[in-house]
């Protein structure tokens, strides 16, 4: 009895021991002096960035942050145009990445999965335009905005300059520009790169331009846009543009196989004159021809008497799962990457401005763009007020089913009105 009481006594010590062993190894600390393999901690990320320079630049961040706790590893992903559906499906099972990029629907979206970052050093110094975009009323911090969006259009000077195209200020110009372009140089020059395999590109214009058309003039639908009395035959001049431009053969004739992995290499070699995008990818470009000469345009009006806009909001950023296991070494984590240091390379590989107040970083070749337009109008990227959520897979599908035309511009705007009214009733 005395020898069976002994043994009891042992197992339960050595199940103590073992517990305390198992706690010490998951208590968040990210010190790197845990020591031993229970220590480890390998943090997954998760980002839209699809541009290798930004990777690199957001790896070696996170390598730093490993210099000094060598037991916290990272495991990066980049699903590109799958992003959206991957986070979703992980939302669907509450198995969220220990930390993920937000992209522009932090609030809504992601709400209720994200931690609150509001006691991080970083915090005092956001923008007076981005903390309504990252806070709420309650003082909730959502995420950490790596950068700043102020997009336009992101074109090759060269070219322009080449044949003598002044920078456009309506669409009707930019479309007469493409037609300069592809004329005078024989076809040899693509006017706009687009991308079905990526359809996101496709998606851009439409979430773009979408602002000039039906937000930024005087006379505009926003509010019937909010409270749902717009009528969807107004969105049809948006599609019958694009469809214009293919017609016109001024997109590439590759968009159903190219990708946008091709971009860089296209604008290098002064094939491409137009992207609708931000120039996060032409530091790609430059380490293939480093005399490209890149500008930067606001989007062009639609409207009768309007003038040219910036798309706003953030760029990429960093929220942390509010249910992660390694909650606390996720936030720390962010807060690494919330330095002056770190948020500062980020801007300048992507070209562009910073999200805090405390930052100005060396643009570069964008610096003259940046200052000339200063004064001109930002407005937060249309999706991410008007359409519930949800929509972004339909503003990629119909884009592509445009351009085949399985679907004409008339139908795509009374599916949009479908799709509108379908997800809103099924998000109240």
């Amino acid at each position: 009895m005395k020898k069976m009481r002994a043994i009891s006594i042992s197992l339960v010590l050595m199940l103590m021991i073992l517990a305390g062993c198992s706690s010490s190894g998951n208590g968040g600390n990210a010190s790197g002096n845990s020591g031993g393999s229970s220590g480890d901690v390998t943090l997954t990320i998760y980002t839209t960035t699809n541009d290798t320079a930004a990777q690199d630049t957001m790896k070696s961040i996170t390598d730093a942050y490993t210099a000094e706790h060598p037991n916290v590893k990272f495991e990066w992903q980049f699903p590109a145009n799958d992003y959206e559906n991957i986070l979703k499906m992980k939302m669907a099972g509450n198995d969220m990445p220990d930390i993920f990029d937000t992209h522009g629907w932090s609030k809504v979206r992601y709400n209720n999965f994200v931690a609150d970052l509001r006691d991080q050093e970083w915090v005092p110094n956001l923008s007076e335009s981005m903390k309504p975009i990252v806070t709420d009323d309650q003082g909730k911090v959502y995420a950490l905005p790596l950068n700043a969006a102020k997009d336009g259009i992101t074109y090759n000077k060269g070219i322009l300059d080449q044949y003598g195209i002044e920078v456009p200020q309506t669409l009707d110009e930019l479309i007469a520009a493409g037609e300069k372009i592809k004329k005078e140089s024989n076809g040899e020059v693509t006017p706009f790169f687009f991308s079905s395999t990526d359809p996101a590109s496709l998606a851009q214009y439409f979430d773009m331009m979408a602002t000039p058309l039906l937000v930024s003039a005087e006379k505009n639908h926003a509010q019937e846009l909010l409270d749902g009395t717009f009528d969807w035959n107004n969105w049809t001049p948006l599609p019958a543009k694009f469809k214009e431009m293919y017609d016109k053969g001024l997109m590439n004739e590759d968009v159903f196989t190219a990708r946008t992995s091709d971009r860089p290499q296209l604008f290098a070699e002064g094939k491409v004159a137009f992207s609708f995008s931000a120039p996060t990818f032409v530091p790609d470009a430059l380490a293939i021809n480093p005399e490209l000469k890149v500008g930067i345009m606001p989007l062009p009006s639609i409207v009768p008497g309007d003038t040219p806009t910036f798309s706003g909001g953030e760029r990429y950023t960093m929220a942390a799962w509010k249910d992660g296991k390694n909650l606390d070494i996720a936030k720390d984590v962010i807060n690494f990457f919330g330095k002056p240091e770190n948020l500062k390379k980020i801007a300048e590989v992507t070209g562009t401005p910073s999200a805090m107040s405390n930052i100005t970083p060396d643009l570069g070749i964008y610096t003259e763009y940046y200052e000339k337009y200063k004064d001109i109008r930002v407005f937060p990227y249309f999706d991410r007020v008007y359409l519930p959520s949800g929509m972004w897979d339909v503003m990629q599908t119909t884009s592509a089913e445009i351009l085949s035309e399985t679907m004409t511009p008339e139908e795509s705007s009374q599916f949009y009105k479908q799709e509108v009214e379908r997800l809103k009733s099924q998000q109240k």
